[in-house]
């Protein structure tokens, strides 16, 4: 009999992962996607994976489930769940471990729900199934874990469909998802990619209280080095399929060995200084106020801000303040219902579909969810090249010229124009969705967290590439996002909203300048720093005010 207490949840050993590419005009053939991979994962503990986008960590983090996507193959090694090697299992023995013994939170939320099922018949699904726990047991234990990821109206909100909550409640009801049928081990492929930073900080705390008081093992996927600090007790970099560094998260974030991930640890500074305002608004929006029909309150309230050509308006706040739905009013899918938005000088008509072919194309936008903003039976190239036909009449020769020169500039390079999103990683579907914007040449574009998906060198390029490209044509960005390092980085103003209100507006040096508003003070606070004990710090000061309060 195995010894539960020394035992491995998870043990890889020499872990090789294959899969064939059908390059055009040529055979078939087969390519390694991960090569020589170890590692184990006892009891508690959590191990990162960490690495540039394409480079495994979700590949790797489903085959602890013995599954591989999109025609991956496992070719090599072992992979043993509690000294169990899945790999020998049937089909029926993989069913039973997947929802039960192992549980998986997906990097995109919004993609993994059924929109037609309620929240909560979709939480307790696979604890129903695998006889884990009754109905009722199943809803009384989805409600504690809605309750302790700070989700609101704890009691009620399984009654929603998935399109009633925000993007960051979709991703930690998921977590709640996986965390219902009380598994040996937990899969977590970035979950707090769509969070805020204050709600970030909430997620974070209860995934280790739930590996604290459960003893659940967990993989912690993420392209964010202070991110995983703040979870994990070692950290396995990866880079092209292959290990760079493993280690304790101490050693990892305090003296990295490899060149690579101290460049990881060094990144994200100041790519830009602050321009000041010189001319006349490209984008004016005057006393905007909007909802939805679904929802009897206004989710938009009095939102004036201006953005000059060639400048760039970060929009930050906690998820569900109303960012996006200040992109989707500028857009015109959400017509507003009071105020004015104008464009060069002139109102634009409020629905999108009143709007002129030039105006839709001066106007583009980049949507948060790249995995739902793509056409899963298009090509790469044909979701590029569409625009480029569209507003421009490329065909032929001269489309596909300008497609690879696009897949150039987001640093992706020939070969991708024939492969469709499913076989894509994060990183790279969202670059494909930055490709489509530019193609258009359009003189504002709307970044809906175009960063969040990419780790942080491949941000680093993008965000680059954005400013000169801000440099060369003029362009301007509407940045909305709740990463701060990325506000620091390249805002020139910066609008702060709460709860579809605008609490603090201004150049960034004033903005990010004391003295705060509370909100304001509590965002900046919430930013996670690569540091140990960084978490427990600001949990710790929290019950602090809470106390004196």
């Amino acid at each position: 009999m195995l010894d539960q207490t020394t035992t491995p949840v998870l043990s890889v050993k020499n872990l090789k992962i294959q899969a064939t590419s059908y390059p055009p005009g040529e055979k078939p053939k087969d390519i390694t996607i991960v090569e020589d991979v170890s590692f184990t994962v006892q009891r508690g503990k959590v191990l990162g994976l960490i690495g540039e986008s394409g480079a495994g960590k979700s590949t790797i983090g489903l085959t602890s489930m013995a599954f591989g996507r999109g025609g991956v193959r496992i070719t090599g090694g072992e992979i043993l769940v509690n000294g169990r090697d899945i790999l020998k299992d049937s089909q029926s023995q993989l069913r039973s471990l997947r929802g039960q013994d192992v549980t998986y939170v997906s990097q995109s939320a919004a993609a993994s729900f059924n929109p037609s099922k309620r929240l909560m018949d979709q939480v307790i699904e696979a604890t129903l199934r695998h006889g884990i726990l009754s109905k009722n047991e199943a809803k009384t234990r989805a409600i504690e874990l809605f309750r302790k990821l700070g989700l609101p109206s704890p009691e009620t909100i399984g009654d929603r469909y998935p399109h009633q909550v925000s993007g960051g409640q979709l991703q930690r009801v998921m977590t709640a998802m996986a965390l219902c049928p009380k598994p040996s081990l937990v899969v977590f492929d970035e979950p707090t990619t769509a969070l805020d930073v204050t709600t970030q900080i909430d997620v974070l705390k209860a995934i280790k209280e739930a590996i604290r008081e459960t003893g659940v093992a967990a993989l912690y996927i993420t392209h964010d080095l202070a991110v995983v600090a703040q979870v994990s007790d070692d950290i396995m970099v990866l880079r092209h399929g292959k290990m760079v560094e493993y280690g304790a998260t101490s050693q990892i974030i305090t003296a990295p060995a490899q060149a690579y991930t101290q460049d990881l640890v060094n990144i994200r500074s100041e790519l830009h200084s602050e321009k000041q305002e010189n001319g006349t608004p490209i984008l004016k929006i005057e006393n905007v106020t909007a909802r939805y029909k679904s929802v009897p309150i206004n989710v938009l309230k009095d939102i004036s801000v201006t953005l000059e050509a060639g400048h760039t308006l970060a929009v930050v706040g906690e998820s569900g303040s109303g960012k996006s739905t200040l992109a989707r009013a500028i857009t015109g899918l959400l017509p507003p219902i009071a105020g004015q938005i104008s464009f060069n000088d002139q109102p634009l008509p409020p629905a999108m579909q009143d709007r002129s072919k030039d105006e839709l194309r001066d106007l583009q936008m980049i949507f948060q969810m790249a995995d739902v903003a793509m056409n899963p039976r298009q090509t790469v190239g044909q979701i590029i090249g569409r625009p480029l036909t569209f507003y421009f009449g490329l065909r032929g020769s001269a489309r596909k010229a300008r497609i690879r020169e696009l897949l150039d500039q987001i640093e992706m390079g020939r070969g991708f124009e024939d492969r469709y999103p499913a076989e894509l990683s994060g990183g790279q579907k969202q670059r494909v969705c930055i490709a489509r914007a530019l193609a258009a040449k359009p003189k504002l574009i709307i970044c809906d967290e175009v960063t969040s998906a990419l780790d942080p060198l491949v941000a680093d390029g993008i965000l680059r590439l954005l400013l000169d490209l801000q440099a060369q044509e003029n362009v301007a960005y509407l940045f909305i996002t709740h990463d701060l390092a990325t506000v620091r980085a390249i805002a020139d103003k910066i609008a702060v909203m709460h709860k579809g209100k605008i609490v603090r507006y201004g150049p960034k040096s004033q903005v990010l300048t004391p003295p705060f508003d509370d909100y304001t003070d509590l965002l900046l606070s919430s930013v996670p720093e690569m540091r140990l004990g960084w978490l427990e710090e600001v949990i710790a000061n929290a019950k602090m005010q809470a106390a004196g309060n």
